[in-house]
């Protein structure tokens, strides 16, 4: 596992076409900006591990824009 540290505002790349980027810290939590193709499926780790064991994992998503609806996730 990469360990990283980062404060706001700032990013890690993956590759050429994903960005995660520090949106806010409060307290224990850490608020998170994710900008990826659509074609790539971002789900938080329980929300994973449902689709996965309801044997959905190849149900194409797709990832919410800000100012979108929600999505299933």
């Amino acid at each position: 596992m990469l360990i990283l540290t980062r404060r706001i505002g700032e990013a890690i790349r993956i590759n050429d076409d994903i960005k995660v980027t520090v949106v806010a810290v409060s307290g224990s939590q850490v608020r998170l900006g994710i900008e990826a193709p659509t074609s790539v499926a971002v789900h938080r780790q329980e929300v994973f591990e449902r689709i996965e064991s309801a044997g959905d994992h190849q149900k194409p998503t797709r990832l919410q824009r800000r100012g979108e609806g929600p999505t299933n996730d």
